[in-house]
């Protein structure tokens, strides 16, 4: 090996390496953060009325659960809004039901219509705001494939109790319905961004559990600004950037999310992600596509290298494969050892799972790299059955739909 590309794959490992080690000691925070906040959960009171917005598509994973999640709260004022595009949605059923099953908790059925120019579920969501009562002074964002904990909105609500504090936001932890490999992949990669959180997240929320109080959402027009876009949480991210205000992260309001997806869907759903952010965050796409190369490249170049032998130097890129090695083995057990804390035995499981956690970290990398890759090209992504093209910017160009219209309905308010 010449002089020159010794000297560059010692910058590239070493570099590699360190990351390694930070990102470790990232997780140790995190845990230490998550396990902090989630014994003080009961310091937060209730401090106004929620809004809790629901958008809804399909038969998602134990819907009921995740639904009766919602209505389970221990915030004592809120009501519910849960919205479908149409009302022979097959989650209808499922929500009228949970509705039913409990009548302490105002709820309203919203039929949005079929989105054109903009995403179903973005306009789910700006239907569903059109007109926030008066007496309202947060709103709660959920998705359906989320089940979150019965302190979920008082511990978001609390954020959001003081100056400064304009938005709180939660994160989706998988909990793998099948023993698979996809399974496994995917709840690693998720679980290895969850442990990014720290106390703020620099204007990034996800769309799945977060909050904003009233006065701000309307005050920075969110409606106006999802109007033709496909992304709802990277668009209200960009705003709440803009604006200057930050935004919280409370370990609280990560959610549990059932998760069972075949590899190949495994692979669409991480490079839809990236290719959504890839558009309206550029800045964190090519921050998330430079971190993963480094650590990738080193490995590869190191499995390379300890494979053909070098001269006089062999033992060089195995003793960096160890080390790369053992501290994704700790990430890993730290990162396990979080899934305990937040959910317990609740979720049986995510068992399985955090026992091989900390030993496929390189292959979830791997898989993780190639997502992000495959992101970079095209600009079409599938999403609950709907295909929508993007133009510069993130504004929907175009979407293709196989179902017909629906027939007009109307759905009366639940109590």
């Amino acid at each position: 090996m010449d002089s020159p590309w010794l000297v560059a794959y010692f910058i590239l490992t070493g570099a590699a390496v360190v990351q390694s080690l930070l990102l470790a000691l990232q997780a140790w925070e995190h845990r230490r953060r998550g396990r902090s906040c989630l014994r003080h959960l009961d310091d937060h009171r209730p401090t106004g009325r929620v809004l809790a917005v629901v958008p809804c598509k399909g038969a998602d994973l134990d819907l009921a659960g995740n639904l009766a999640a919602v209505f389970r709260q221990d915030y004592p004022d809120y009501e519910v809004v849960l919205v479908v595009e149409h009302a022979g949605d097959p989650a209808c059923a499922t929500i009228q039901r949970v509705q039913a099953e409990h009548p302490r908790v105002a709820s309203q059925l919203v039929i949005a219509g079929r989105a054109a120019g903009v995403g179903q579920k973005v306009h789910n969501l700006r239907a569903a705001t059109a007109q926030i009562p008066d007496k309202i002074a947060y709103l709660a964002f959920l998705d359906s494939d989320s089940q979150p904990r019965p302190e979920w909105l008082r511990a978001a609500v609390a954020q959001l109790d003081g100056p400064g504090r304009e938005a709180a936001t939660g994160y989706r932890w998988f909990v793998p319905e099948r023993p698979t490999p996809a399974n496994y992949l995917l709840t690693s990669i998720n679980a290895s961004l969850v442990a990014l959180g720290g106390p703020w997240t620099y204007g990034l929320v996800w769309g799945g559990a977060w909050a904003i109080s009233r006065a701000t959402f309307e005050r920075l027009d969110f409606r106006g600004a999802w109007s033709a876009a496909l992304s709802d949480d990277l668009v209200a991210g960009r705003v709440l950037r803009r604006a200057g205000l930050p935004v919280r992260f409370e370990p609280a309001c990560v959610v549990a999310s059932p998760l069972d997806r075949t590899p190949g869907e495994a692979f669409s759903f991480l490079r839809r992600q990236y290719l959504i952010g890839r558009y309206y965050a550029p800045a964190w796409w090519w921050m998330a596509l430079a971190n993963t190369s480094l650590r990738n490249l080193a490995w590869l170049a190191s499995g390379v290298l300890a494979g053909c032998g070098v001269p006089g130097e062999g033992w060089i890129p195995g003793g960096i494969l160890l080390a790369l090695y053992a501290l994704d083995v700790f990430r890993g057990w730290i990162i396990q050892d979080a899934a305990r804390i937040y959910f317990g035995t609740r979720h049986p499981a995510l068992g399985p799972w955090r026992r091989l956690c900390p030993w496929i970290g390189p292959a979830a990398a791997l898989v993780h790299w190639l997502g992000i890759l495959a992101s970079a090209v095209g600009r079409t992504v599938a999403w609950r059955g709907i295909r929508y093209q993007l133009r510069r910017g993130g504004n929907v160009a175009a979407v293709w739909r196989d179902d017909p219209p629906p027939e007009p309905e109307t759905v009366p308010r639940a109590a």
